[in-house]
């Protein structure tokens, strides 16, 4: 599993593709379609049509690593389709991956402290 941590930028397409591109077709998809560079370390999230599929590219320093995941007897909660990009937060990514409803996930509001006067 790919470990998001603090300023990790993640992308995702909002229009489903095709599930049969590999590497280098997303990689593709991530210049052509989303105007991204697929090689700048963020995440990239991809739908399948049915929704209960994601693949998720990230480039690692080393090479592009390819994730593939398929939920069994659920659909992985999406934005609605249309085309460009959405961000997500490493939180709301880490709900998406795991078949959760990322849209609940919030950032905790903390009060400034105050300074002494």
């Amino acid at each position: 599993m790919i470990l998001p941590g603090g300023n990790l930028h993640v992308y995702v397409a909002t229009r489903p593709v095709d599930f049969r591109k590999g590497h280098d077709g997303l990689a593709a998809v991530v210049q052509e379609a989303l105007g991204l560079d697929p090689f700048s370390g963020a995440i990239f999230v991809f739908r399948s049509k049915r929704a209960d599929r994601i693949k998720i590219l990230v480039w690692d320093q080393t090479g592009l690593v390819l994730a593939h995941k398929r939920l069994e007897g659920a659909r992985f909660v999406w934005p609605q389709v249309s085309d460009g990009t959405m961000r997500l937060s490493p939180a709301q990514f880490s709900a998406l991956f795991e078949g959760l409803d990322w849209r609940a996930v919030r950032a905790e509001r903390r009060p400034r402290p105050r300074l002494a006067g």
